[in-house]
């Protein structure tokens, strides 16, 4: 009767050893899907501002050159009024 208790005592905690671990794997992969989410997240993030950047570029060497042409421009009109 007694050597009955223990392994049903030893089946006992055998289950919930086996609970817990399987809920803490659970948690663990859950963690990591998260992670994984959020690391695309930033990935594209990364990706729209870097696309974001370029256009910026773009957009100023446009601005830049209509600035020299200008300055060309004037410099070429003062030039030929002497």
């Amino acid at each position: 009767m007694k050597t009955d208790m223990t392994t049903d005592m030893k089946q006992i905690i055998n289950s919930m050893e086996n609970s817990i671990k399987l809920r803490n794997r659970a948690r663990a992969e859950r963690r990591a899907e998260e992670a994984e989410q959020k690391k695309k997240e930033f990935e594209e993030k990364l990706m729209r501002a870097a696309a974001s950047k370029v256009e910026l570029d773009g957009m100023a060497s446009k601005v830049k050159g209509a600035e020299d042409a200008v300055r060309r421009d004037q410099l070429l009109g003062l030039m030929s009024s002497f």
